[in-house]
């Protein structure tokens, strides 16, 4: 409702008794009532403040539990320079960080209040450790990413910049209640000799440092990767030697196998190489100062807030919350980049390290390699040749100077980590000393050192770096626990399955050579679709226990993982996987709603039919069926074929079958086929282990020793059954299988 109209009167009898007055003029009363309204009006467009407030923490908080989600990941896996997995550069981080620091964009607001000004600069302060804290995570993105990252992160940055100047020259960041403050209040502020203007100023500067540091990484990634790139193929075929050398993929042989690519793909990290880089420590070193800046600035004002009011501005009691929240977030961020300081790499010998530290005037290729590659390419063209002369010399001298700023930067933050990282550098080797002499003084057993040989898989992401033992081995325990981890969740259901398994005649069996398929429907053999058509039958069943088949419906379930596992690994040409995908439509249909292609398999009807009645009834079905999509006429062809095999058998025999002999033979034929399709498991480990992203290495790693551990047992069981004159480039198609065991023996 508007109380406008209602206002309006009350005003009027407000200022009646000074109309009355003959010594005050009507422009002096007329004014102090638009003074009146005004200010009402301000205060009921203030009261939603609050609550956006609300909204800035909670934009913070999302963004800190975005950090914690990243430490704790870090921790499991002991990675101490914690990279970026939850909480990266994107379009979703950068809307939330925007509304986090929205404080500092405001520009009309007057925060007045010591905790209002605190808070304003915090925020500031929050959305540098933000930044710092993101940098590995470009490290993961394509070349268009990176360009589109960057320049998102640069117009808030420059936005967030010109806005705190713009305040700081308007005093809404300034001693704005300096009049209010007590005299010993004013004399601890001269003491320590900053204001909030200073504050504000070093901030400015602290934020445009760490944009041109994101700049500066950014050119350098680009180039670190494909070196990275280039030592990992290296190391790459050597490992595919050394398999080949094996023989047999064995599981103790995947095993090491997994654990040679954990530590190709962990040392080939393009994180962990940014967080080796100069830029890195010195943006981790400019955060922890602020950091130390924010909070000291917080223990100064917690004695001011004793003597006058801590916060007054229109977001009330949600500044606290903000304040609070963000600071938390600064002191969590600062800890983390403070581990993040010492990555888990180790220069050399001591003096070989500190050698390195005075050479900080040096500035590697990879820094200034993207810059120079643009100014020996021709970035613009143009009809005119005197356009294409004077574009040319403008983009030499552009790059030539871009160039000489990237290597001031890079010095500039090498020069930057000095102090700390010699203080980190004795520190370390104090501790390693003190260490060693706790071994030899007790006799300590130290933890298993890892086999020399496998040093030839580590790829350092730097020339003067060396992996030490100690992360060596925190990356071979993080792959064999996650190999660990898998086998205890064997596929228990599909393994009571294949104990139906003796030999792969199944494989055979279950299509004969002399059916022929549906008119117009034609297709190529897949693994997963006669594994759904027979398990299909089978469920049809209704004489045999609900028990029976609904373990056999479990065990073909988890069978399934793993076949379709198998086919996109390696049966991926169109043709079949269209056919997959018409599989596994339809054993979502036979699974959930208990029908194939429309037609109910809990009819009552099966239980008084035959075990043959209920093959032909299928049979019909699918000769009846008229394909709406193509999806059925695969499914119906199926199906024909397989009823149609089953029917010649038992007349060419004249055989009775009941229902638990046709069960019998469908989930001999089942366990067959999915054994067979499992033989490729080896295969798809291997497969898993190398992919050509190579900001998704680890994770596919790790997928693999996943892989491995939950189908151990079926790798030892299948090991030694697979038909020695099959070659193992057969292994993945089972129209191979199909037609070498169809083959007359030699």
């Amino acid at each position: 409702m508007d109380y406008s109209y209602d206002l309006v009167d009350d005003y009027n009898q407000a200022l009646s008794p000074l109309r009355r007055c003959n010594n005050i003029s009507s422009n002096l009363i007329e004014d102090l009532w638009l003074i009146l309204f005004k200010l009402h009006q301000q205060k009921r467009f203030s009261k939603p403040m609050p609550t956006i407030g609300m909204y800035i923490a909670l934009a913070s908080l999302g963004c800190i539990l975005a950090m914690v989600l990243d430490i704790l990941h870090s921790l499991q896996n002991k990675k101490s320079w914690i990279p970026c997995k939850y909480f990266s550069l994107n379009a979703v981080s950068l809307t939330v960080i925007a509304v986090a620091v929205k404080l500092p964009m405001d520009l009309t607001n007057p925060m007045t209040g010591d905790t209002d000004q605190q808070t304003k600069l915090g925020s500031v302060a929050f959305m540098c450790i933000m930044m710092t804290f993101l940098l590995p995570s470009l490290a993961t993105m394509s070349k268009k990413e990176l360009v589109t990252n960057i320049i998102a992160l640069g117009l808030l940055v420059i936005t967030l910049v010109v806005n705190i100047c713009i305040q700081i020259n308007t005093g809404l960041v300034s001693y704005s209640e300096d009049m209010h403050v007590p005299a010993d209040t004013l004399k601890l502020r001269e003491i320590f000799g900053f204001s909030n203007r200073e504050i504000a100023i070093t901030y400015v500067a602290m934020l445009l440092m760490l944009l041109m540091i994101y700049i500066s990484s950014a050119l350098m990634i680009l180039k670190s990767k494909q070196d990275l790139e280039s030592k990992y193929q290296a190391a790459h075929e050597s490992a595919l030697i050394v398999q080949q050398q094996a023989g047999q993929l064995t599981v103790e042989n995947l095993k090491q196998h997994v654990i040679n690519y954990g530590i190709m793909a962990a040392t080939s990290s393009p994180q962990l190489m940014t967080v080796c880089t100069a830029t890195s420590s010195a943006s981790a070193v400019i955060c922890v100062s602020i950091s130390l800046l924010h909070y000291f600035k917080m223990l100064i004002n917690l004695v001011i807030e004793r003597r006058y009011k801590a916060f007054d501005s229109d977001y009330k009691w949600s500044t606290l919350v903000i304040f609070v929240i963000q600071s938390i977030g600064i002191a969590l961020g600062a800890i983390a980049l403070l581990f993040r300081f010492r990555a888990p790499l180790t220069f050399k010998p001591f003096r070989e390290e500190i050698w390195n530290l005075t050479k900080f005037y040096e500035v590697e290729s990879c820094w200034t390699h993207t810059l120079s590659d643009w100014k020996h390419n021709r970035l613009y063209s143009s009809s005119s040749p005197n356009f294409k002369y004077v574009f040319y010399k403008l983009q030499i001298l552009g790059l030539t100077l871009l160039t000489l700023s990237q290597k001031a930067i890079v010095i500039t933050c090498k020069a930057i980590r000095i102090i700390p990282m010699l203080i980190s550098i004795c520190v370390f080797y104090c501790v390693r000393r003190f260490l060693f002499g706790l071994v030899s003084l007790f006799g300590i057993q130290l933890r298993r050192q890892p086999n020399r040989d496998i040093r030839q898989y580590v790829l350092q992401p730097q020339d003067n770096m060396e992996l030490p033992d100690v992360a060596l081995y925190f990356i071979i325990k993080s792959v064999e626990r996650s190999i660990q981890n898998a086998e205890k969740q064997q596929p228990s259901k599909f393994m009571k399955l294949l104990k139906n398994f003796r030999d792969f005649e199944g494989v055979k069996e279950f299509d004969s050579l002399l059916v022929q398929s549906l008119p117009g429907l034609d297709y190529p053999d897949c693994w997963s679709l006669p594994v759904v058509t027979l398990a299909t039958i089978a469920l049809s069943l209704r004489m045999i226990q609900p028990s029976t088949l609904k373990n056999f419906l479990n065990g073909v379930s988890e069978g399934l993982v793993y076949v379709k596992l198998v086919e996109k690994s390696l049966n991926n040409n169109d043709e079949l996987v269209s056919i997959q995908k018409a599989a596994e439509r339809l054993w979502l249909e036979v699974e959930v709603y208990h029908k194939w292609l429309g037609n109910n398999l809990k009819d009552p009807d099966f239980r008084v039919k035959t075990a043959i009645q209920i093959v032909e009834w299928f049979n019909d079905k699918a000769t009846n069926m008229v394909p709406v999509v193509e999806s059925m006429g695969i499914c119906a062809n199926s199906m024909y074929r397989i009823t149609k095999t089953i029917m010649l058998s038992y007349q060419a025999n004249n055989d009775q079958v009941s229902q638990e002999d046709l069960f019998a033979q469908l989930s001999s034929m089942v366990s067959s086929i999915v054994a067979a399709c499992l033989t490729n498991l080896p295969q798809v480990i291997t497969l898993k282990c190398h992919t050509s992203a190579i900001e998704k290495r680890e994770e596919s790693v790790h997928a693999a020793a996943t892989l491995l551990g939950k189908t151990s047992k079926i790798i030892n069981t299948l090991k030694d059954r697979v038909p020695a004159s099959l070659n193992p480039e057969e292994f993945p198609f089972i129209n191979n299988w199909r037609g070498h065991l169809t083959a007359p023996a030699p």
